[in-house]
């Protein structure tokens, strides 16, 4: 479960996320979209404890992000929108890193990181060097390394980027799976069509502001358009954030 609370970040006088507040249940994956510069990564880094607020917070599981960092950061796999990996490492070198990071037992990590390069189909890949593999392939690496230790929330920063369209159905079914099992998952995307297919809520960001959240038919009144398409719904919301005091 995820909460932020007036949730804010300024630089100087600029104000790129502002008294942000919503709430993430147990299970369910919530899509967060917003036009370039919204501040959807800057939420996402202050949620993942890389970029401290300048004001409200943000819980994980019901531990604060600022107070307990450590404790709340090992219930969280994230997912940036780049792979920033160690490119001199096998695929299965960097599993190790990252169980090492999160604290899995030496004991399961055979097994699991076994699992997750099949999951992501890159169990023939696991002692071949990072800097052999593509783009598409580094990717997946991030999301198998991500959810290695078994996190109970999932943040997501563009996880369609790069993926030919066979991963992004892999992804997708992935996603259901992981909040079919308990999993919080908050995903920002630029793709609608994804946010549309399996996202339980939807929120839109403008300005650094929260301008409408819920079910794509809420959004759908919240915009005051007749059909359900989210693209037009999207385009009518930010329209209006873009012109709100």
């Amino acid at each position: 479960m995820i909460e932020l609370t007036n949730l804010t970040k300024t630089y100087g006088a600029f104000r790129a996320v502002d008294r942000l507040n919503l709430r993430v249940e147990r299970g369910e994956i919530f899509g967060f979209i917003g036009p370039n510069g919204a501040g959807k990564t800057t939420t996402i880094k202050m949620m993942g404890g890389i970029l401290a607020p300048t004001a409200g917070s943000v819980a994980v599981c019901g531990i604060d992000m600022q107070a307990d960092p450590e404790n709340a950061k090992r219930r969280i796999g994230f997912i940036p929108d780049r792979p920033y990996l160690y490119e001199k490492l096998t695929g299965t070198e960097f599993l190790k890193f990252t169980a090492d990071v999160y604290g899995v037992p030496e004991e399961r990590f055979s097994s699991k990181a076994e699992a997750v390069l099949t999951q992501f189909a890159l169990a023939d890949w696991g002692q071949e060097l990072i800097e052999s593999y593509s783009h598409g392939m580094k990717q997946r690496l991030i999301m198998a390394a991500a959810i290695l230790h078994d996190p109970e929330v999932l943040i997501v920063d563009e996880p369609m980027v790069g993926l030919d369209p066979l991963a992004i159905i892999m992804v997708k079914k992935l996603f259901r799976e992981l909040a079919g099992r308990g999993i919080s998952i908050f995903m920002s995307t630029h793709t609608l069509t994804v946010a549309e297919d399996i996202c339980d809520r939807i929120g839109v960001i403008a300005r650094g502001r929260l301008i409408a959240s819920g079910t794509t038919a809420d959004l759908q009144r919240e915009a005051n358009v007749s059909t359900s398409d989210l693209e037009a719904v999207f385009l009518n919301l930010t329209a209006q954030g873009a012109v709100a005091p």
